[in-house]
């Protein structure tokens, strides 16, 4: 009991790789996706439930993070790189900040860390929903607050990390302190 949360993470991340394999499966690939964002939720809510919260695991979700957002990324860029041409700056930018992030944490704390603030956690939400937006309206338009948002919460982050010296992987935003 004392790890599921953190199983349901690695099943995410093997999921996420399964998904590559099935890009070209409109159905199925969305169902994985879907068994993905579903993980995302189950792994938090279980390991707060269970009292099983940990360093690792809190590690383990992001790095599950990482590599489902990738894969979805990449889809979306093989699919219509000619319609969202125009948010790869956007993309890049998060991307390099998001690289920055993890430096000053490996530097400050010695660990590769994205922590678990609202603004990543609503970055999080609207990047999984918008492939489904997507895909169901047919227009680009759904990715620029997903862009805006992406962007602002990683400064935030970033932010965070030059701001304090106690690393708090669960703080909610640069404003809140406990």
């Amino acid at each position: 009991m004392k790890h599921i949360a953190n199983i349901i993470s690695i099943i995410r991340i093997i999921v996420s790789i399964i998904m590559i394999c099935f890009y070209r499966n409109k159905l199925l690939f969305i169902s994985l996706y879907l068994i993905c964002g579903l993980s995302d939720i189950m792994d938090g809510y279980i390991a707060r439930k269970t009292n099983t919260q940990s360093s690792i695991g809190a590690k383990l979700d992001s790095f599950a993070d990482l590599i489902m957002f990738g894969v979805i990324t990449t889809f979306i860029l093989i699919k219509s790189l000619d319609k969202i041409a125009v948010f790869l700056p956007w993309v890049i930018a998060t991307a390099i900040i998001r690289c920055i992030n993890m430096i000053i944490a490996a530097y400050k704390y010695r660990s590769f860390i994205s922590l678990h603030t609202l603004g990543n956690k609503l970055a999080g939400f609207l990047v999984f929903i918008s492939p489904l937006l997507f895909v169901t309206f047919h227009t680009v338009k759904i990715f620029w607050p997903v862009c805006i948002i992406s962007v602002l919460s990683a400064i935030e982050e970033g932010a965070i990390h030059l701001t304090t010296d106690k690393l708090d992987l669960n703080r909610k935003s640069i404003f809140h302190h406990e």
